[in-house]
C-alpha cells in the first residue's frame, strides 16, 4: 500500500548520525573527500541519503525512511582505516576462529614498510560478477586505485605471486585474497567470495574503510519528517486535487476517451505504488517531482493519441477504424518523447548522486509505467468501451476545423522577447552577486546554523510550526524544524546566525518555553549539496543532454531537429533561473528537483 513506501527525511523522518574526526585539525580538503566519499558509501542504504559538515571536524549523516536504526547503525559501522599487507610472516591462520590474523600491529607493519595500500590509495571498490572459464560467474570485488596505488600495489604483487595479501579494517583481516599475477593496471579483483552478499559486504568496508579521515561515531538519533505532518497533509490534498482537476479535463475535452485515459492514470497510480514498494524507492520531495513529470508525460501521450483518433473520424472514417490509426500514428511520438527522458534518466542516476538519482529513479519508473497505461491499458478499455455500444462519434468527437494562428510570422518578436527574459536575469544574477550571491542560495547549498534544543516538558501537538513562526518572528528567517524520535529535542537549521542572532534566539527559548539555555546546542553546518554532488549534477545534465542530442540526430537524421530540441530546453532552465533570480526565491533541493523537470 502507499503507506508502506519509504519515504525520506522531508516526508517521513530517518536515522541523524554525527561522526567526528580522529584527525583533531583535518584540513578543508581532507573533509570535502570524506564528506564525498561517505555520500557514496551512504548511498547503499537510500539514493536520498544526505552528507554535510557540521562544525570544523564534524561530519553528520541522514538516512532517510530508517525502520530498524540499530541495524542500520551496525552495519554502518564505525568509519576506521583500511590498510592492505604483504608478507607471509605478516598473516597467519587461525584454525579455531577459521580466519586469518595479523601477527603484527599497523603501527610495527608501517615501521617495517610492510603496508601496500591506505584508504588514501583507493578510488572506489564495487560488487561485481566476473565470467569465469569453465565455471560460469563468480562473485568479485573490483578494485580501482589512484596512480599511487597503482605503482605500489603493482611492486607489491610482483614481489607477492603465490603468497596471501591481507585486508585489514580497524585492525582485524577482513579478507586475505591470494595474489596470482603482477597487477599493473590499477584494477585488481577480489575472487573466492561465497556469495554476492559477501561480496558487497567487502566492497562496502572497503569503500568505507577508505575514506581519507578516520571517523568515530558521537551521535545518533532518530529524526522526525523535516515538512511536518501538516505539511505532509497539505500536499497529499493538493496532489488529489490536481489529480482530480486533470481526471475531468480529460473527460469534458474527450468524452469516452478521456474517460478511458482516467481509469488508466488510476491504474498508472496502483503500479507505482506497488513498484515503488517493491523496488524500496525512498521516497522525497524529488522523486515526487519525477512522478509528477511521468504523470505529465502520461497525459501527454493520451492527449496525442485522442487528438489523432479525431482528425481520424474527421476524414470519414469509422470509429473503430479511427481508434486503431490514432494510436499506431502516435505511436513513434509518444516512443520517441519517453526514450529521450528515459535516456536523462539513466544518465542522472547513474552520473548524478543523492536527491538526483531520487528523481532519476522516479522518473525512470513512471514513464515506463506510462508508456504501458497509455499504450496498454488505455487502448484496451477505449476498445471495451466501443464493443460495449459506445461506438457513436459523439463520444468521441470530430476535429473541428480551427483557425489557423501564425504562430511563426511572429517568431523573431517572441525570440526578442525571451533573449531580453534571460539577459534582465543575468543582470540580476550578476547584480546580487556583486552584494552577496548571484541567487538566493538555501540550507541545502550554503549551509547555516543548527540548534539542538531540549523542552522541559513532553508536548503531545507537534512544534514544527510553532518554532518555525518563533525563528521567523524573532529573526525573520525561514528554518527546517525536525524532532527526535522519543525525545523532547528539537532541531532548528537556519541560515548563518552572528553571536547576537544566536542569543536572541536563545533568549525566546528561555524566557518564552522555559528552556535550559544549557540544553541548547548550536553548530555550523554545511550545505547537504556539496561542491561535488553539485558537480555531478552539472555533469549528468550535460551528458543526458548531448545524449538526447544525439538520438534525435539519428532518430530523424537532422541535426537541425535536434539542436532546436535541445536548444528549447536550454531556453526553459534559463527562464526559470530569471525567475529565481528577481524573485529571491529560496534555491535548494526544490530548486534542483525543478531545474531537473524542465530538462
Amino acid at each position: 500500500s502507499a503507506a508502506q513506501i519509504k519515504r525520506g527525511l522531508d516526508l517521513e523522518g530517518g536515522l541523524s548520525i554525527t561522526y567526528q574526526t580522529v584527525k583533531e585539525d583535518p584540513t578543508a580538503e581532507e573533509l570535502s573527500d570524506t564528506r564525498y566519499k561517505l555520500q557514496l558509501r551512504v548511498d547503499n542504504y537510500s539514493t536520498e541519503a544526505a552528507v554535510y559538515q557540521e562544525g570544523t571536524n564534524r561530519i553528520n549523516v541522514d538516512i532517510p525512511g530508517v525502520a530498524d536504526a540499530e541495524k542500520i547503525l551496525k552495519e554502518l559501522g564505525q568509519a576506521g582505516s583500511i590498510y592492505f599487507v604483504y608478507g607471509t610472516d605478516n598473516i597467519v591462520y587461525n584454525e579455531s576462529l577459521r580466519m586469518f590474523e595479523l601477527t603484527k600491529t599497523i603501527e610495527e607493519l608501517e615501521a617495517q614498510n610492510q603496508i601496500v595500500l591506505t584508504g588514501s590509495d583507493i578510488v572506489k571498490a564495487e560488487a561485481g560478477q566476473e565470467q569465469m572459464q569453465g565455471v560460469g560467474k563468480e562473485d568479485i570485488v573490483a578494485l580501482y586505485l589512484n596512480d599511487e596505488g597503482k605503482k605500489k600495489f603493482a611492486d607489491a604483487t610482483a614481489k607477492s605471486i603465490g603468497q596471501r595479501i591481507a585486508i585489514v579494517y580497524d585492525g582485524k583481516v577482513i579478507s586475505a585474497p591470494m595474489v596470482s599475477v603482477a597487477i599493473t593496471n590499477g584494477e585488481a579483483v577480489i575472487n573466492g567470495m561465497a556469495d554476492y552478499k559477501e561480496a558487497e559486504k567487502l566492497a562496502s568496508t572497503i569503500r568505507i574503510g577508505a575514506l581519507p579521515l578516520e571517523l568515530q561515531e558521537i551521535r545518533s538519533t532518530v529524526v522526525g519528517a523535516q515538512l511536518g505532518e501538516e505539511a505532509i497533509s497539505t500536499s497529499l490534498l493538493a496532489a488529489a486535487i490536481g489529480f482530480f482537476c486533470v481526471i475531468l479535463f480529460m473527460i469534458v475535452l474527450y468524452r469516452i476517451p478521456g474517460l478511458a485515459a482516467s481509469i488508466s492514470l488510476c491504474i498508472y497510480t496502483g503500479i507505482m505504488v506497488v513498484l515503488l514498494n517493491l523496488f524500496r524507492v525512498t521516497l522525497t520531495l524529488q522523486g515526487i517531482a519525477g512522478i509528477i513529470l511521468s504523470i505529465g508525460m502520461a497525459v501527454d501521450a493520451n492527449v496525442i493519441i485522442f487528438q489523432r483518433i479525431r482528425e481520424e473520424l474527421a476524414t470519414g472514417k469509422t470509429v473503430r477504424s479511427s481508434i486503431k490509426l490514432g494510436f499506431n500514428k502516435a505511436l513513434s511520438a509518444i516512443v520517441d518523447g519517453n526514450v529521450t527522458t528515459l535516456i536523462a534518466a539513466a544518465v542522472l542516476y547513474f552520473v548524478g548522486s543523492g536527491s538526483v538519482k531520487g528523481f532519476a529513479t522516479t522518473l525512470a519508473i513512471g514513464i515506463l509505467i506510462s508508456m504501458f497505461t497509455a499504450l496498454v491499458v488505455t487502448k484496451f478499455i477505449l476498445n471495451t468501451f466501443y464493443d460495449l455500444g459506445l461506438d457513436n462519434e459523439k463520444y468521441f468527437g470530430i476535429q473541428k476545423e480551427r483557425k489557423t494562428l501564425p504562430f511563426t510570422k511572429h517568431a523573431p518578436k517572441f525570440l526578442l522577447l525571451s533573449v531580453a527574459v534571460i539577459v534582465a536575469g543575468f543582470v540580476s544574477m550578476g547584480i546580487h552577486a556583486g552584494s552577496g550571491d548571484a541567487l538566493n542560495f538555501g540550507l541545502d547549498f550554503k549551509g547555516g546554523t543548527s540548534l539542538s534544543v531540549t523542552f522541559p516538558e513532553e508536548r503531545t501537538e507537534s512544534l514544527n510550526k510553532e518554532l518555525e513562526d518563533t525563528v521567523s518572528k524573532t529573526l525573520g528567517l525561514t528554518s527546517e524544524i525536525v524532532k527526535v524520535t522519543g525525545e523532547n529535542t528539537y532541531i532548528i537549521k537556519t541560515v548563518e546566525l552572528s553571536g547576537d542572532q544566536r542569543a536572541a534566539l536563545t533568549q525566546v527559548f528561555v524566557n518564552d518555553y522555559g528552556v535550559d539555555d544549557s540544553l541548547i546546542q548550536t553548530e555550523s553546518i554545511s550545505g547537504k549539496v556539496s561542491s561535488e554532488m553539485r558537480d555531478a549534477a552539472v555533469k549528468a545534465v550535460l551528458i543526458a543532454t548531448v545524449c538526447m542530442l544525439i538520438y534525435i540526430w539519428i532518430r530523424f537524421k537532422n541535426f537541425n531537429f535536434a539542436f532546436s530540441a535541445v536548444h528549447a530546453l536550454e531556453h526553459d532552465v534559463l527562464i526559470v533561473f530569471t525567475v529565481y533570480a528577481f524573485a529571491r526565491i529560496a534555491v535548494g533541493n526544490t530548486f534542483i528537483a525543478c531545474m531537473l523537470t524542465n530538462v
